[in-house]
């Protein structure tokens, strides 16, 4: 059994840093990238590793992680060190690994700056670079230490956190609607990188573009406005900085092997190097430019992803799936999903009016909605209990439902009546039975007492999911990206308990929120519980952000029939209207009828891979 909980995302932390404590004492490039690509992997896995160390399970059939490695997984989780880790950091400069936040300093500089100097902090550094003493050490010089200096400068005014995507999907589209009014000979201008993978957080904007003028191009994003920084301006990648501190790199290419540039600089790096390594056993060589032969060099440029791919055997992988981790045998076997996407959707079940804490007016939401062209909706106020939000009582709950039936008589769009139920500290719901009973969506949510211990908090929330008017688990950790942490819960056990009592969890598509998040999602999916995407909207502007949830979801492997919302009207009506738990049979109906193709991820089912 684990000594102690150890969390995946430190088990990765702890393989990144030994990979890069390698990298500083020079040790086999092979080694490091190992140790790189299984810190990469854990942070995708949607199960604990330290669970899977209690029960027995095997971790060798998991990409990425040999015997080795899993070994220290083992070491880590039963004893918490490393032995390999211990001794590796002893040999090497106190805080060198401290430096490497600094941009311009890699692993052999912060070797020589930790010896040469004695400095272990960014600090140091910055004042070593202020009085000279960096730009005297070997192959340093004065340009090179005034660079290290800017960049520790520009940095303060930068947020060391990652972006969340929906600033940034903000900002990148902003800044792409700036240079398209600017230069109207683009072709193509499109993100890369992270925020095309739509992960929840960013590091730096990618764009990739096509013009007949890249310099120009590279010109224009220099003068946009919002540019506080340029770091970088030449004739193929222009890098700035924007307000508010977020990094934008443009990139520029030939029409004809814009494939090839699109697909590098999409990522991830442990997909590229999966693909790399796949690619290198067919004698061929990857790039940003093309695919090369290596016996004749004969280099070959593509116009498009879909033939980057086809030309290694493979069909398209989307860029959501690049995550180096099951995509590649997936594709090799023909068993990629078929991804669900923002037109699959038929409802939106989580929505607030005037009437709690939302700003528009019952109808104003009821019309967006109809206007998107779903077939249902759910108006979902807060109950009584979120005082803050201006919960409805019970007699307001039962007026809002004599508006609604109103305003059915004027829509096609089915308007079902619910209610976020507040899931009071000790499970209890947050209004009778008998109220529950009348509403056709309970959306059960915790807003309070969120710092209970991981036993009480799973069993605060099973208790709600056993609550027979519980349609929806909403946001289930809580964590609001960048703001909040999520809650302490048995993952495993609350997920069990989902699909034992037929209780559907939300993928919260509030960019802020994005939860469940991907590999949560990825997990529910596998063990054939219900998933909704909900926008949890409170203006009409909102209800255009389904397309985070759905990003959410495709992250996780899910097709259309693991998304409940993507259900026809009376699918989804025969679903709520059977007693729980036996809605679960009606939810595996519409899977197994589907038939999905997506592979399981999970520790025990690779264990023979």
């Amino acid at each position: 059994m684990p000594a102690s909980q150890t969390t995946n995302e430190e088990i990765a932390e702890l393989f990144e840093h030994l990979g890069m404590m390698l990298e500083m004492k020079g040790d086999s490039a092979f080694k490091i990238r190992a140790y790189q690509r299984a810190a990469r992997t854990i942070e995708e896995l949607s199960f604990p590793l330290d669970q899977a160390v209690a029960d027995g399970q095997k971790l060798t059939g998991i990409p990425g992680i040999g015997k080795a490695i899993s070994e220290k997984i083992h070491e880590l989780v039963t004893t918490g060190q490393v032995q390999t880790f211990e001794r590796v950091k002893s040999e090497l400069p106190e805080g060198a690994l401290n430096l490497l936040a600094i941009p311009g300093i890699g692993p052999k500089t912060a070797v020589l700056i930790g010896t040469e100097l004695g400095i272990s902090t960014i600090e140091g550094v910055e004042q070593a670079a202020q009085d000279g003493r960096l730009a005297s050490l070997p192959r340093m010089g004065k340009r090179a230490a005034d660079s290290i200096l800017r960049h520790i400068r520009a940095s303060r005014s930068i947020s060391s956190d990652r972006t969340p995507i929906g600033q940034a999907l903000s900002i990148a589209e902003a800044a792409m609607a700036g240079l398209r009014e600017r230069d109207a000979e683009i072709s193509i201008l499109t993100p890369a990188g992270s925020l095309r993978r739509w992960e929840e957080t960013i590091g730096d904007v990618d764009l990739v573009a096509i013009t007949p003028q890249p310099e120009e191009l590279g010109r224009c994003l220099a003068e946009l406005p919002q540019v506080r920084e340029v770091l970088v301006n030449g004739p193929r990648k222009t890098s700035v900085i924007v307000d508010p501190g977020l990094q934008i790199d443009l990139r520029t290419g030939e029409a004809e092997s814009i494939g090839a540039m699109l697909q590098y600089f999409t990522g991830s790096q442990q997909h590229n190097i999966r693909l790399r390594d796949f690619a290198n056993r067919m004698g061929l060589s990857l790039n940003e430019y093309g695919i090369t032969n290596v016996e004749s060099g004969q280099v070959e440029v593509f116009p498009d992803e879909e033939s980057f791919y086809a030309r290694l055997g493979l069909p398209l992988i989307p860029p959501e799936l690049r995550a180096g981790m099951w995509e590649l045998e997936a594709a090799i076997e023909g068993r990629l999903p078929q991804l669900v996407e923002p037109l699959h959707l038929r409802g939106d079940l989580h929505l607030h009016s005037d009437w709690s804490d939302g700003s528009d007016p019952i109808e104003t939401m009821v019309a967006t909605v109809a206007s998107m062209g779903y077939e249902y909706m759910a108006l979902t106020d807060h109950s009584q209990g979120l005082g803050v939000a201006n919960g409805l009582t019970p007699d307001r709950l039962a007026a809002q439902r004599e508006v609604l039936r109103q305003l059915q008589e004027r829509y096609d769009i089915r308007i079902l009546a619910g209610s976020e139920v507040d899931i009071r500290s000790d499970g209890r719901m947050d209004f009778p039975d008998e109220v529950l009973a009348e509403l056709d969506v309970v959306v059960a949510s915790v807003h309070n007492a969120m710092s209970q211990d991981r036993e009480t908090m799973t069993r605060r929330v099973i208790r709600a999911m056993e609550h027979p008017s519980v349609t929806i688990i909403g946001h289930l950790s809580t964590r609001l990206l960048g703001q909040r942490p999520p809650t302490d819960f048995d993952l495993e056990a609350v997920l069990q308990a989902a699909r034992d009592t037929g209780t559907a969890l939300e993928i919260n598509a509030s960019p802020e929120r994005l939860d469940l998040k991907d590999t949560h999602a990825y997990r529910a999916r596998e063990l054939g519980i219900p998933l909704v995407i909900s926008t949890d909207s409170h203006h009409h502007s909102h209800l255009s952000g389904g397309r985070f949830g759905v990003a959410v979801a495709r992250r996780a492997w899910c097709e259309p029939q693991h998304i409940l919302n993507t259900m026809p009207l009376d699918h989804f009506r025969r679903f709520i209207t059977t007693p729980k738990p036996q809605r679960i049979k009606v939810f595996d109906d519409v899977v197994a009828t589907a038939a999905p193709s997506v592979p399981n991820g999970h520790a025990s089912s690779q264990a023979g891979a």
